[in-house]
């Protein structure tokens, strides 16, 4: 098997070592890939660097077509790149496709807002001292933006920083997953196919403990991260007068209310938490239910968590994966017994084979415990019996985290109050937390991170408000 190249400034590239990339149920070599030595990380940051004002300067039409084109050619590959991205990362087939079909969607929306990108014109006339004047604001990117992205979407979440960096025209430098890089690394064989200057784009797999001189340098004036919360806020700390944006963890809140349709929340719940073998920041982790409604939420629960498939990734069948590694699954495990030797009762799953930990249930669970009040990155949900509406959002809130929450009722009242009331950068009413358009702004607050994804949220991030005023005008 031939290891892969990377991408530097544009151009495929080897260096000196090479790194494998194996399969997280079977443990099989599914890749391997060249690593850049240190000379050639400097070259591709340098790149950047150089080519930061041609790229500001590109023509709008530049910028959408290569977006466009991306989104075309992904949609193209979709298959082979669903069964890379199962391979690499454990994720079932049926995810897999998935996140292709987002991450074609996600280059659309972007080519989209590219071409929607444009200045405002503000009258200042208001006042007689400011007659014959006026305001034309526009966006400027920062600089080039070196993103550092994480194992469970590949693919998507390298898109979710590309993509807005490229509409904007910002240079970007992606330092993918060490477990997972294989994706993005045939994002960069196509990015390699568009009219995009040198020194643009470069992908540069390597190790995690390289990254901070990537972090530290000067040239790169934008650092946009995905990861856990003391990871990001480590960065930010390097890096104090950078403009840092992190996408963080969560241990998102699924709310289910008295008057709630309990089929369909149960069989939400069921899935999404579990879906990604839990590994996504807004995996259904907590379920607050109304205690009115408990026993029987509890009743439709459990049978939809049993019936969920767990196995092969490449099955096609399969609903729950593994977990990224076997550690990553030790992990689960542990803070499962620790959370029964503190009281709490298994309900559903509990058990380990390898990487793959069974879809699990709790309830009991002391607040204290890490599977209530930390991020459990895994199959497991908690059950929360309360007594009123008001316990429930104040539960809700009684997080470090505060990504997204999901609240199933069928009252008008009782979902705005939970957008007025709810410590969380989204709401979704009626389904799991776990809900995301590729489009919409995405992010949180507390220690679920700073910014905001979602194509034109980002691409504001990624820029500053630049005001040119013009005088002496007959408006």
């Amino acid at each position: 098997m031939d290891a892969r190249t990377f991408w530097l400034a544009g151009r495929p590239a080897t260096g000196d070592a090479e790194l494998t990339v194996t399969n997280p149920h079977d443990g099989r070599e599914v890749g391997r890939h060249s690593v850049p030595t240190d000379a050639q990380v400097e070259e591709a940051i340098a790149a950047a660097h150089g080519v930061a004002r041609q790229a500001a300067a590109l023509p709008v039409h530049v910028r959408a077509e290569a977006l466009a084109h991306v989104s075309r050619r992904l949609s193209e590959r979709a298959e082979e790149i669903a069964q890379l991205i199962t391979a690499e990362n454990g994720k079932p087939i049926f995810w897999a496709r998935g996140e292709v079909g987002r991450a074609v969607a996600t280059f659309r929306f972007a080519a989209e807002e590219a071409r929607r990108w444009s200045g405002d014109v503000q009258r200042l006339d208001t006042e007689p001292a400011a007659a014959g004047r006026l305001a034309y604001v526009s966006r400027v990117p920062y600089g080039p933006v070196l993103a550092i992205t994480p194992f469970n979407f590949p693919l998507n979440l390298v898109a979710h920083k590309v993509a807005p960096a490229i509409a904007v025209g910002a240079p970007v430098i992606v330092k993918p997953a060490p477990a997972t890089p294989l994706s993005s690394l045939v994002l960069g064989e196509i990015l390699a196919e568009t009219d995009l200057p040198a020194g643009m784009f470069s992908v540069l797999p390597i190790e995690n403990e390289r990254a901070s001189a990537l972090v530290q340098d000067p040239r790169l004036p934008v650092v946009s991260f995905t990861g856990s919360a003391p990871v990001g806020y480590a960065i930010a700390d390097q890096v104090p007068r950078k403009h840092v944006t992190l996408e963080l963890g969560g241990n998102a809140a699924a709310v289910v209310l008295a008057d709630a349709d309990l089929d369909w929340a149960a069989q939400r719940i069921a899935l999404y938490s579990n879906y990604q073998a839990g590994q996504s920041c807004i995996a259904v982790q907590r379920v607050i239910v109304e205690q009115p409604v408990y026993d029987a939420f509890v009743e439709r629960l459990l049978p939809a968590v049993s019936a969920l498939v767990t196995g092969d990734p490449a099955d096609e069948k399969t609903q729950v994966g593994p977990l990224v590694s076997e550690h990553a699954a030790q992990r689960v495990e542990q803070w499962v017994q620790e959370a029964v030797a503190s009281g709490a009762r298994v309900l559903a799953g509990g058990t380990r084979e390898g990487a793959t930990y069974a879809p699990t249930v709790l309830d009991g669970v002391p607040h204290d415990a890490k599977v209530a009040c930390e991020e459990v990155f895994g199959p497991v949900l908690i059950l929360q019996p309360v007594g009123s509406i008001d316990e429930a959002y104040a539960l809700v809130n009684d997080s470090k985290y505060g990504l997204q929450a999901g609240v199933f009722t069928r009252s008008l009242d009782a979902a705005f109050r939970a957008n007025r009331e709810l410590e969380v950068g989204g709401v979704i009413i009626g389904d799991v937390p776990s809900y995301r358009a590729d489009q919409m702004p995405y992010g949180g607050v507390k220690d679920s991170g700073i910014g905001r994804e979602g194509l034109h949220s980002a691409m504001d991030d990624l820029t500053y408000e630049k005001v040119m005023v013009l005088t002496g005008l007959s408006l």
